[in-house]
């Protein structure tokens, strides 16, 4: 009889099961980097030197999501002494706060329940990304971009009180249903979304841009009149989530720019005597001018570098053949929501995390042929993995160390 080995088992699995399989295994990986990085806490850490992995959990934003389900949300804007707006709970989205907050019931710990979503999120968002990739990719390559994911430098937010891992599921399923064509769902996932974590709006753009683009190809890919309803309606649908939070904050406190005035606050802990008002694509040209101040980089040069990266991803979007095997609404997509990020971001250290929207590239390395290829990504996700946890929670302690 012959015998049947590992590798032909889990071949023998459903992909369902594949996928959990994957995930399970990249769950352990995380978890001990976690505990070790908590025995390495410190007494000058955030977390101290006696700090768990359940702290770990309820650490940086988390705090605030907890803020929002045990408290809810101020009714006035909080000033400091000196008159200006302060950071309160207004700048985190609802869906997590509370979905946590119901999970934890049976436990009687918020953290507790955020670590469940942001598990079984995240595992839900492990699935949709291969069934996203496995429309464009084979069955290995797709498998390859969820281990990828599941280890990524980022993947400590499958663990911790962070509304990622649900994004993720709701982003990865939207897309899919767009590559689909099943528009109507959109209408669901467009709120899901966009009341989860900011980003709804990068949706809106593409679906414009995909729009743009399926009207120029309808001679080859006819258009529906229905598909042109579903795609106009989902687009300014996800237009009125991204911008009702702002609205809702400035009804609730009385004043319309309490949102913008919230989000602002954050940025006056780099620079105090930043603009008071919001000016798109302002961010990136102070926090770069920062950075290039504190590292010694002449501006000229920093910018030069900067203009470089920008052109070289761009190329990367449109002229990789990894890239674009993955499919124009995953290219649409990461072109918009990088836009989004350069109108409304200012660059510091949880700049990497807000570019997990961006996963669905992990179908471009995941179709690298020799394995030792891939297996070098993934070594070097471990990696990165291992010096984000150590880096932000272990030693964190100031604001340059924060996920």
């Amino acid at each position: 009889m012959a015998r049947v080995t590992r590798g032909e088992t889990f071949r023998s699995l459903p992909a369902l099961a594949q996928v959990a399989a994957i995930y399970l295994v990249a769950r352990v990986v995380t978890l001990s980097v976690l505990f070790a990085a908590a025995s390495a806490s410190g007494p000058l850490s955030r977390f101290g030197a006696a700090a768990t992995v359940a702290d770990f959990v309820i650490g940086w934003d988390a705090n605030w999501y907890w803020i929002v389900a045990d408290v809810g949300y101020p009714t006035e804007l909080p000033m400091s002494e000196d008159g200006r707006p302060m950071e309160n709970a207004w700048a985190f989205m609802p869906l997590y706060a509370y979905l946590a907050k119901a999970v934890s019931l049976p436990f009687g710990s918020w953290a507790a329940g955020a670590a469940l979503v942001s598990l079984i999120a995240g595992f839900g968002a492990s699935y949709a990304l291969y069934a996203l990739m496995r429309t464009r990719l084979t069955h290995t390559q797709s498998l390859w971009a969820v281990v990828f994911f599941a280890n990524g430098p980022l993947a400590a937010l499958f663990h911790v009180g962070y509304a990622e891992a649900l994004f993720l599921f709701f982003l990865l399923c939207a897309l899919y249903v767009v590559v689909r064509r099943r528009f109507a769902w959109l209408y669901l996932l467009i709120p899901l979304m966009g009341y989860t974590r900011p980003g709804v709006l990068a949706f809106s753009l593409m679906l414009a841009l995909y729009g743009i683009w399926r009207w120029f190809r309808r001679r080859s890919d006819p258009l529906p009149a229905v598909q042109i309803v579903h795609i106009v309606a989902a687009g300014l649908l996800a237009a009125a989530v991204g911008l009702s939070w702002p609205i809702i904050a400035g009804m609730a406190m009385g004043d319309p720019t309490a949102y913008l005035q919230t989000e602002l606050s954050w940025r006056r802990n780099w620079l105090p005597d930043s603009v008071p008002h919001f000016v798109p694509f302002d961010g990136w040209i102070l926090g770069l001018n920062f950075w290039f101040a504190q590292w010694q980089v002449p501006a000229w040069a920093g910018w030069a570098l900067f203009g470089a990266v920008l052109a070289g991803t761009m190329l990367l979007l449109w002229q990789s053949r990894y890239v674009k095997k993955l499919g124009v609404e995953v290219r649409l997509f990461s072109a918009s929501y990088l836009l989004y990020l350069l109108a409304v971001f200012f660059p510091q250290s949880s700049t990497l995390r807000l570019l997990m929207p961006l996963t669905p590239l992990s179908g471009a390395p995941a179709q690298i042929k020799p394995l030792w290829g891939r297996l070098l990504v993934l070594g070097g996700c471990l990696a990165y993995q291992v010096i984000w946890i150590f880096e932000m929670y272990a030693y964190g302690n100031t604001i340059t160390r924060i996920p």
